[in-house]
């Protein structure tokens, strides 16, 4: 993971970036048109921390991503990677960016390990680095046994992990992951998230999460809840269910959306 001494934060205070939020996004709004997708977002994800972007489809979960990674310019209000900002400063704020959106982007009629090769030498990793880093995540995943095979043969949780792999290969140090375990199976959905927890566990990389399912949700993580492109809640797991006068976080989000909570199998 990248470390850089005397980054400035929004203050100017120069500060190392182990001490400088992971993410921080101040009064983001966006629109499509006449349509408010997002209105005045504010929060920040501390290094080192697994947050959950909870809201159904259409909250503004995908546009939010957009914004973060530069697709869309940011118009209205400001985003921070590890106190590096994203319109005036993208070079440096993406290069500790990793994304993996919703929409499958391998290329199938390429091999693993053609995909992810391209991938790194877009980062400018040289093919001696790339391979060692292509076998290291893969045996990780205990997946080096499919290197050379085309990924239309692969499972549908199997592209998605090679694709979280790919956004892995350049060592960001923030990883955004939207609805990453749509569309799979139980067993597959368990096994990326499990092994998504494990990167933020043991090599402190920060995450994004950002998911419609409440059962994704940990005690341990925080949640961010957008509705309608509304911020409604922001804190620790225990925290948003304290103030919705909840049990639990299901019930929370009921209560803070008007709407039940979805579990595998129900469509948002």
């Amino acid at each position: 993971m990248g470390t850089n001494a005397g980054l400035r934060n929004i203050e100017g205070r120069t500060l190392p970036e182990a001490d400088v939020p992971a993410l921080q996004l101040t009064s983001v709004s966006y629109a499509y048109g006449k349509r408010q997708a997002l209105d005045d977002i504010s929060f920040s994800i501390a290094p080192g921390r697994f947050a959950v972007l909870l809201g159904l489809n259409g909250a503004g979960k995908t546009t939010l991503f957009s914004l973060i990674s530069h697709l869309f310019a940011t118009r209205q209000g400001n985003i921070h990677v590890f106190g590096h900002d994203i319109n005036r400063k993208s070079g440096d704020a993406l290069r500790r960016l990793g994304i993996v959106f919703q929409a499958r982007t391998l290329d199938l009629d390429l091999s693993v390990h053609q995909n992810l090769a391209y991938h790194a030498s877009l980062h400018g990793i040289g093919s001696r680095q790339a391979n060692q880093r292509i076998n290291e995540l893969l045996m990780s995943i205990d997946m080096s046994d499919r290197l050379h095979e085309k990924a239309r043969s692969l499972s549908g949780g199997q592209i998605r992990r090679v694709e979280i792999i790919r956004a892995l290969l350049h060592q960001p140090s923030l990883l955004l992951l939207d609805e990453a375990t749509v569309g799979l199976d139980i067993k597959s959905r368990a096994t990326i998230l499990s092994d998504i927890r494990k990167l933020v566990q043991n090599e402190g990389i920060s995450v994004l999460w950002a998911t419609h399912l409440i059962d994704e949700v940990s005690h341990a993580d925080q949640v961010i809840v957008l509705d309608r492109g509304k911020l409604i809640a922001n804190g620790p797991v225990h925290d948003v269910i304290k103030r919705a006068g909840a049990e639990t976080i299901n019930e929370a989000f009921s209560r803070l959306t008007g709407i039940v909570a979805l579990t595998p199998g129900q469509k948002p």
